[in-house]
């Protein structure tokens, strides 16, 4: 029984992913009918790279994270890392390549902003990078406990103290987050 729940959640997952990757498929599709196939290529990644290094949870990177680790048995904090590599990677190259794409969505050029402001902007992509992390690692616990049900009562009370102190240390940055953007007088359009 146990091995063909978790065949089934693996299919399950596996289609989640191809269905978000279909609506990325989609968005760089719609990017390239509206400027061509090499600056919607671009302005994919990096608005990608947007949600990946400037929000505090692990959005982009989880859509890659979570399958990943279902899939493979890969820790989500290991995929998260490539995911963090691949998208500062890919900015150093555009920043210094073809500049000009930032300035094609109001996101890009958000991300351009703050890329190229260190003080006080990296500081956005510190606290985006704390919050990421602390959730990929809250989500690789949750994972673990969660395939070793027989864990003894030590582990569980332990365990119930790491949540306490990731909750804390999580909400604490969601509200450094949401303030610093203030303090930047940092709006999304409406």
């Amino acid at each position: 029984m146990k091995h063909i729940w978790h065949h089934q959640t693996k299919r399950e997952e596996l289609l989640k992913f191809l269905l978000l990757l279909g609506v990325l498929v989609g968005y760089f599709l719609y990017l390239s009918w509206q400027y061509d196939f090499a600056t919607g290529g671009i302005v994919s990644i990096l608005t990608w790279s947007f949600f990946v290094l400037c929000t505090p949870v692990a959005d982009a990177g989880f859509l890659i994270d979570f399958p990943v680790r279902l899939i493979t048995g890969l820790r989500m904090f290991i995929t998260e890392i490539m995911v963090w590599v691949t998208a500062i990677t890919s900015n150093l190259l555009i920043i210094n390549f073809n500049p000009e794409a930032y300035e094609k969505t109001f996101l890009t050029s958000l991300l351009y902003k703050i890329l190229v402001t260190p003080y006080p902007y990296w500081i956005i992509i510190l606290l985006c990078g704390a919050g990421t992390f602390l959730s990929i690692r809250f989500g690789d616990e949750m994972l673990d406990v969660i395939s070793h049900k027989e864990s003894d009562y030590q582990h569980k009370h332990v365990f119930k103290h790491k949540i306490i102190i990731m909750v804390a240390l999580f909400v604490i940055i969601i509200f450094a987050y949401y303030h610093l953007l203030e303090m930047l007088n940092i709006e999304m359009p409406e």
